[in-house]
């Protein structure tokens, strides 16, 4: 009851303890530069979630579990089977079932899109694939489930999917996409290993595209030269796409993607190999046509999803980036000023749990999914003044 009257009284969660009343009295309080922050349990017994989309009229989430299954949450907690219509996936490794996201005229059209690990490669890889269905009106199933997207060539044996799904303010949708732990690929326009593209949302591809005619180039490629982007979110302020990926051993990195450039990798980056060893193609932390990392940790963090705060509800939050960690097992802070990333603040360490996905709820909470075997969907909050 004690934890209860705290969290009320201190984060101003009236709202939430009516929402989830089953969850309010195991609120965990911690602190943090602008004052205390609260992490309250919305659901566990996920297994190893990747992703959370919020679903309008405060109806509850979708979370996608890496082994393939898609679960509803309710507003009130509850967990449900896994949803019908969800494709089979390669869940190997870091394959699976990866993100999920909303399509902007979701309350038209219902259709949900997921990305995930696609098997059916030469000597059994796997690739990266996005598809789309339609979220049946009892959020029981996808109905007509159709692959808009597949990575091609499959060269996968485990690693390096990626995959993050974002779409922009005129509607196109953007997919990261991993190198497959293949490094050279990512420098090659013929494939789509290591690269960030720009499609329709049903798959086609805009004239406009930098590569579009170009031969021996992929036409949905947007960028390249990406490693393992595991992030990515469209600035509220400026409208551009940001994206963040894994290094190798050191160089977490963030980028602010732009049209037909080459982010570098293998040629230029700020880690080493896991053997201790350098980077047989790199150049060093610079290469000649490339564009260097937006913001860059020698030491990597292990970063994963992403989210800007542009909500009222917390006014101290307001420019700032939030991104999961998953080997420092935190939630990042970045203070925002303009494009430029002036302060960091690490934050829920205490919860000793791997930091997958953060995302900001129409509500103005922060939600974060921890990747474990019991993994958790978080509502996390900021103590109000």
């Amino acid at each position: 009851m004690f934890l209860r009257q705290a969290f009320l009284a201190t984060c101003c969660a009236s709202a939430l303890a009516t929402a989830f009343p089953a969850f309010a009295a195991d609120t965990r309080q911690f602190p943090s530069e602008q004052g205390s922050i609260t992490a309250t349990p919305i659901v566990s017994g996920l297994d190893h979630p990747w992703a959370v989309a919020f679903l309008p009229d405060k109806q509850g989430f979708l979370v996608t579990e890496r082994p393939g299954a898609l679960r509803f949450v309710s507003a009130d907690g509850k967990l449900s089977a896994p949803l019908s219509g969800v494709p089979q996936v390669w869940a190997k490794g870091q394959g699976g079932l990866l993100d999920v996201v909303l399509s902007p005229d979701f309350k038209q059209d219902r259709m949900v899109y997921l990305s995930y690990a696609e098997g059916g490669g030469k000597d059994g890889t796997a690739g990266t694939a996005v598809g789309r269905g339609r979220l049946s009106e009892d959020l029981s199933g996808l109905k007509d489930f159709q692959v808009i997207l597949r990575q091609e060539p499959k060269l996968s044996t485990s690693n390096h999917f990626g995959s993050r799904l974002v779409f922009d303010r005129d509607g196109y949708l953007f997919v990261t996409l991993g190198e497959n732990n293949d490094r050279p690929t990512a420098q090659d326009l013929d494939k789509l290993q290591g690269k960030v593209v720009r499609i329709y949302p049903d798959g086609r591809v805009p004239d406009d595209n930098p590569f579009v005619g170009q031969p021996g180039a992929r036409p949905e490629i947007w960028s390249y030269g990406q490693r393992n982007p595991q992030g990515a979110a469209l600035n509220p302020w400026t409208g551009t796409l940001w994206e963040n990926e894994h290094g190798p051993r050191g160089g977490d990195e963030i980028n602010i993607i732009e049209c037909g450039k080459n982010y570098g990798w293998p040629l230029a980056t700020h880690g080493i190999n896991y053997s201790l060893l350098p980077i047989p193609e790199a150049q060093g932390k610079t290469a000649e046509g490339t564009v260097g990392p937006h913001h860059v940790w020698e030491k990597s963090p292990a970063i994963s999803g992403m989210a800007f705060y542009d909500a009222d509800r917390f006014k101290a939050w307001q420019h700032n980036l939030f991104i999961g960690a998953l080997a420092s097992q935190e939630l990042i802070r970045l203070q925002i000023d303009g494009d430029k990333v002036v302060h960091e603040e690490r934050l829920l360490g205490e919860l000793k749990a791997r930091i997958r996905d953060v995302r900001q709820g129409p509500d103005g909470f922060l939600y974060v999914l921890t990747d474990e075997a019991d993994g958790v969907l978080y509502q996390v909050a900021l103590k109000q003044d």
